[in-house]
């Protein structure tokens, strides 16, 4: 593409045409995790934790995408599914034109039906592929956490623009799922720390406890309905406690349970958490730790020409989820003031150098090639939700 301004012209038509290229792919698409959908690995490789590591890891980090040449099939992501749709809702919100409305509907019927089977106490999404970590092996459709908080904000944000009480519905009967099915991790007075999987799990994984936490309070905020608030407090309240007195937040907690420190998005998860957190009870409760936390992540997960590094502490690879989740970070209410034209940057930067006209967004720029194919979940609807969200901020300032 082009160098050019970054105008919301320029933006809504690049959102045209990501939103095309997704349409025509039935917003089915190729996952990072998905190498076990093989059938030839499955087959070869899919019978003991480190042969289903070997293949899912190799798939993910060869140079090429080699999904198509193992069979892999596209398949819906839920988290993509309510990505692409706030996307649509952010869309509407510009333009009062329906159409993106009736879009963004569609999809959030499609994640009604994409929901995860079995004796759950609520409603719940995972993936649509079986996922092997060094922690835990989860089959296909296996709920999470995270998948199931972000589908919550895309039904809570339906529901902020069209009142229809099946969405709040939605968002209730989740919340059911997120407080009686994951296992139970951390459980003060004051703190609350939940897995990431209902499944038997040690590891603390920071940017879930706060996800879950902002849908309650949102949920709270929207329905009225306050007996979860202490829940969401004290989840909140676990991950504000972990705050580096640097303003940082490792992945896990404690710090040695990952091989990940830093990163970029899941501090943006975090960020946007407290952000939700406080929007939906109208206080500046976290707003110290916010900004501390907003400073660490602009001065040592981006680097001056607008590139998202990978970690603090590791430059490459550039990867176009971070580009995404820091156009959203610094497009938020309580950020934008000061980071807008940090977002504009990150924005200008991932259509520079990772963009094709086609309607797509490359993978990674690792410092020696970039990776130019197209995760539909990890590119498109991460950069769908996060450009939309641009263009209201680029017309709110008059940018």
């Amino acid at each position: 593409m082009a160098t050019g301004e970054i105008t919301a012209a320029r933006v809504n038509t690049v959102l045209d045409q990501v939103y095309t290229w997704s349409r025509h792919q039935g917003y089915r698409g190729y996952n990072k995790h998905d190498g076990l959908n093989s059938p030839i690995l499955k087959t070869l490789l899919g019978w003991g934790k480190w042969p289903r590591l070997l293949a899912i890891q190799g798939v993910m980090r060869f140079p090429i995408n080699l999904r198509p040449l193992l069979a892999v099939p596209k398949t819906y992501n839920p988290k993509g599914l309510a990505l692409f749709t706030q996307g649509f809702l952010d869309r509407y919100r510009v333009s009062n034109d329906e159409k993106y409305l009736a879009e963004a509907e569609l999809l959030l019927q499609r994640l009604l039906e994409t929901r995860s089977s079995g004796s759950w106490s609520g409603n719940c999404w995972g993936y649509l592929y079986p996922w092997q970590d060094p922690g835990f092996y989860a089959p296909a459709n296996t709920p999470n956490a995270v998948v199931t908080s972000f589908v919550c904000e895309a039904f809570l944000d339906a529901y902020r623009i069209t009142a229809m009480p099946i969405y709040l519905e939605c968002v209730a009967s989740a919340i059911n799922f997120l407080l009686n099915n994951l296992t139970v991790l951390k459980d003060t007075e004051s703190e609350l720390c939940l897995s990431y999987m209902p499944l038997p799990m040690t590891m603390r994984v920071m940017d879930v406890s706060i996800l879950i936490g902002a849908v309650i309070e949102q949920y709270v905020a929207l329905s009225g309905d306050a007996r979860y608030q202490a829940e969401a407090r004290r989840l909140i309240q676990y991950v504000v406690n972990r705050q580096t007195s640097y303003g940082a937040w490792f992945y896990t907690d404690p710090p040695g349970d990952s091989l990940i420190r830093h990163d970029n998005y899941h501090t943006g998860f975090i960020l946007d958490a407290l952000n939700r957190c406080m929007q939906a009870n109208k206080s500046l409760d976290w707003l110290d730790p916010y900004r501390k936390g907003l400073e660490f992540y602009a001065e040592h997960l981006f680097n001056p020409d607008g590139s998202p590094r990978w970690m603090s502490d590791r430059d490459y690879p550039h990867d176009i989820h971070g580009a995404a989740q820091g156009i959203l970070t610094f497009c938020d209410p309580l950020a934008v003031d000061r980071y807008l034209p940090k977002a504009i940057g990150i924005a200008n930067w991932a259509l520079e150098n990772m963009y094709s006209p086609e309607g797509r967004f490359f993978y990674q720029d690792t410092g020696y090639y970039r990776k130019k194919f197209t995760l539909l979940r990890w590119c498109n609807a991460w950069m769908a939700r996060s450009l939309a969200k641009l263009v209201i901020c680029l017309r709110e300032n008059d940018v």
